[in-house]
């Protein structure tokens, strides 16, 4: 084989579509190729042109047109073009003109054709347009993962085990030593006098409660109580439980969320077992599980540092794992806000009790489940209305000290905008914040929305969580509907725009030290999380997470035909991107960021980078377009 060839096989060996195929085939498109040489400027295919092969581009830069002039695409090494037309009556769709002097590979439409009927992966990646071959992506990513594809009833291996509100506990610990249980789920039934229901209808079991194994322990024997007490006495009341056709991965996070060992399983109301976090383990394999689990056995701020490693090791074992961002997003906020809840008990047992009541909250993307490795720290107080700061501010102005330093401590930097809890800004009672959000609201500006739009994604992580969803009510009823507001929220959404104005590749930052990479959370996530946030409170979406928010947009038609699910496509690869680089990062032993390096991105990241960027792209034309001053949406 002449070294032309080799150098051939060499080039498509490192490019998709080519990068799958068998090296005799590879081997035999390398004696098929021609090549030819475009100077910069010159026009490669014309509109309506007939195409008689597909155009890989060995070296230089070409600019792809579509009809009406628009540019469409910039491609650098490895990019391909011609597809279209090879699979569309060989007429050219989109023109292409060489941006630089190019050296191209022209593969023949019978290869073309040969490679097509016979490879499923080179069929599938040149077939489709850009977005669908976005959309292929992230669909065997998610497909490759258990978590996202299992439904919790696999874990049901028997039956739950139960036990009416009228046993003993000694009758309890029999039953479950004589089933090899860890828990059972203590019932009563709806056939007491006077119950509403129809007196001829069967009775129908409710859940009242559960027992495990350390409820015997802590609850019955260390205090020295009879066996004869009542379940009830020592039964842990309500209950968090997830439905039957619930995914393992949402029961993880319920795990996760709530500190919870055990979780009721449900179809119709009705229990139809009982899963444990060693049901969980076999199927999560990255310990976020214990992670959180340590956090609350900690007893100092030292103790929670130390955790740190343990926390980054988790991050990269669900990204090697092949995790997905919302997995990954959704684990590292739950373990963000055990850390939290965490830090606010400690302060608790340092400063005394609270004088009044108080919710703590988390913002950003904490709140909507989409926090990563890098993270700042976004957070605010809530407080009683009968708060009087004279008497009571010194106590929470200490704890917020408390809570903020500590965060620092474990790698939440301080919020650069000051939006912290230590902020007496944002440390205010119940109606105070009310006023807040009906000034926002009802009097917007783009100004006054630019710095406060972080708090249209909170939540209530400890303390009288009860307020903050009092707020979130409030949000929804004032937003949706309101024109004037939705057009600032807008507005505000288009100031962060994606890096496609590029030559030959990528748009770098302009200035600063990392001029030669691209923000990914700025540039990509960033914005997206803020278009979506526009379109859900226009549409009363009571979702806090992009992709949620996303289901209830789609489900209400306000996107043109695909966009939604292009938009979901866009997030979960624009994160993964992200997500990979800090995972790159820490295993390289270096501290993480949100930025890339364009030259560190594969030929695949590149492609499917720019469909997703452009996805963006046009989402923020049509936010521009549907929410304007005055429109009725």
């Amino acid at each position: 084989m002449q070294a032309e060839h080799l150098e051939i096989i060499d080039f498509l060996r490192r490019h998709h579509p080519f990068a799958d195929l068998a090296e005799e085939t590879l081997a035999r498109v390398a004696t098929e190729v021609e090549i030819s040489y475009f100077k910069a400027g010159t026009q490669i295919l014309e509109f309506g042109q007939l195409t008689d092969a597909l155009y890989v581009l060995r070296s230089g830069a070409v600019e792809i047109y579509r009809r009406n002039g628009d540019l469409y695409n910039r491609l650098s090494e490895g990019g391909f073009f011609g597809e279209f037309a090879l699979l569309r009556h060989k007429r050219t769709r989109f023109p292409a003109v060489a941006l630089e002097d190019s050296l191209i590979y022209l593969i023949p439409e019978e290869t073309f054709n040969r490679l097509f009927e016979e490879n499923e992966l080179f069929a599938d990646f040149v077939e489709i347009e850009d977005r669908t071959r976005l959309r292929q992506t992230v669909a065997r990513k998610e497909d490759a993962n258990e978590l996202m594809t299992s439904e919790i009833n696999v874990l049901i291996s028997r039956e739950a085990i139960m036990m009416d509100t009228r046993a003993t506990a000694k009758e309890a610990a029999r039953r479950m030593s004589d089933e090899g249980v860890s828990s059972l789920l203590i019932l009563h039934h709806n056939d007491a006098p006077g119950h509403p229901d129809d007196a001829d209808s069967p009775s129908h079991p409710v859940m009242a409660g559960l027992i495990t194994d350390r409820d015997l322990r802590n609850r019955l024997v260390a205090p020295g109580l009879s066996y004869d007490t009542p379940v009830t006495e020592i039964m842990t009341t309500d209950l968090i439980h997830v439905e039957h056709t619930q995914l393992v991965f949402e029961a993880m996070l319920a795990m996760l969320r709530y500190n919870v060992h055990h979780l009721p399983v449900l179809k119709h109301q009705q229990p139809i077992g009982v899963i444990a976090l060693s049901d969980i383990i076999r199927y999560e394999s990255q310990n976020s599980l214990f992670v959180v689990s340590s956090i609350f056995r900690t007893q100092s701020v030292e103790e929670l540092k130390a955790l740190v490693s343990e926390v980054r090791a988790c991050f990269t074992r669900m990204v090697r794992e092949d995790a997905n961002s919302r997995m990954i997003g959704s684990a590292m906020a739950v373990i963000g806000r055990s850390f939290k809840q965490r830090l606010l008990e400690l302060g608790e047992e340092k400063l005394g009790p609270p004088p009044v009541p108080y919710c703590f909250l988390a913002l950003g993307s904490m709140a909507r489940q989409e926090q990563l490795i890098v993270s700042d720290q976004d957070n605010a107080m809530i407080l009683d209305n009968r708060f009087d700061p004279d008497k009571h501010d010194a106590y929470f102005l200490k704890l917020a000290e408390f809570v903020s330093d500590g965060l620092a401590a474990c790698g939440y930097t301080y919020c650069k905008g000051d939006i912290m809890a230590t902020n007496r800004t944002w440390r205010k009672p119940l109606r105070v914040w009310e006023e807040y959000f009906t000034e926002w609201i009802d009097k917007p500006t783009p100004k006054s929305l630019l710095n406060s739009s972080i708090f249209f994604d909170l939540d209530g992580v400890w303390g009288k969580t009860e307020w903050a969803d009092r707020l979130n009510r409030l949000i929804i009823r004032k937003t949706r509907h309101n024109s004037t507001f939705l057009a600032c929220m807008a507005r505000n959404a288009l100031l962060r725009t994606p890096p496609l104005g590029f030559f030959k590749d990528f748009v770098m930052e302009p200035s600063g030290q990392h001029t030669q990479s691209i923000d990914m959370k700025r540039r990509g996530t960033a914005p997206l999380a803020d278009l979506i946030r526009v379109h859900a409170l226009a549409v009363g979406s009571k979702s806090r997470n992009s992709f949620e928010r996303l289901k209830d947009i789609i489900n209400a038609d306000i996107l043109p035909h695909g966009r939604g699910q292009d938009l979901r496509d866009a997030l979960e690869f624009i994160s993964t991107v992200r997500i990979r680089h800090q995972a790159l990062d820490l295993e390289a032993g270096n501290d993480p960021d949100n930025r890339i390096e364009p030259e560190n991105l594969s030929d695949f990241e590149r492609k499917n980078l720019k469909d997703a960027f452009q996805i963006l792209s046009n989402a923020q034309k049509f936010l521009k377009y549907r929410y304007q001053p005055g429109r009725v949406n």
